[in-house]
């Protein structure tokens, strides 16, 4: 398994925006929808048995971090999208794993997306 044992994970689920992501003329004129999934692993003794915040890792900030950073940017490709999310979620030192999938909704006629997956593992 890519992460420690007693390692915390947590879950964006489904955070959903516009960008210009393609590179057909439509594309590089229309925002698109997508989708991102992340998985982000740390180890978490301090917050277990902690109320404040600074011992946890701050799932809002890296949330914000990628909505600001996606919404405001411009992509050719799928791979760099999904790269340049994973970095933000993977910036946190305490950050031990993490993976991003990204659906570009109504990529192909018949399926609902396509989507790219790519992962960072720390030591």
């Amino acid at each position: 398994m890519p992460f420690h044992h007693d390692d915390a994970i947590i879950r964006i689920k489904n955070l959903r925006l516009r960008t210009y992501i393609g590179i057909k003329e439509e594309e590089v004129n229309n925002k698109q929808d997508i989708v991102i999934n992340a998985v982000i692993h740390y180890p978490a003794e301090n917050a277990r048995n902690s109320n404040n915040i600074d011992d946890a890792l701050n799932y809002r900030t890296i949330t914000k971090s990628i909505i600001q950073y996606v919404e405001n940017e411009r992509f050719a490709l799928l791979e760099k999208l999904t790269q340049d999310v994973l970095n933000i979620t993977c910036q946190h030192p305490w950050v031990t794993y993490a993976e991003v999938e990204i659906d570009k909704l109504h990529a192909l006629r018949y399926a609902d997306s396509v989507s790219m997956t790519l992962s960072c593992r720390k030591e």
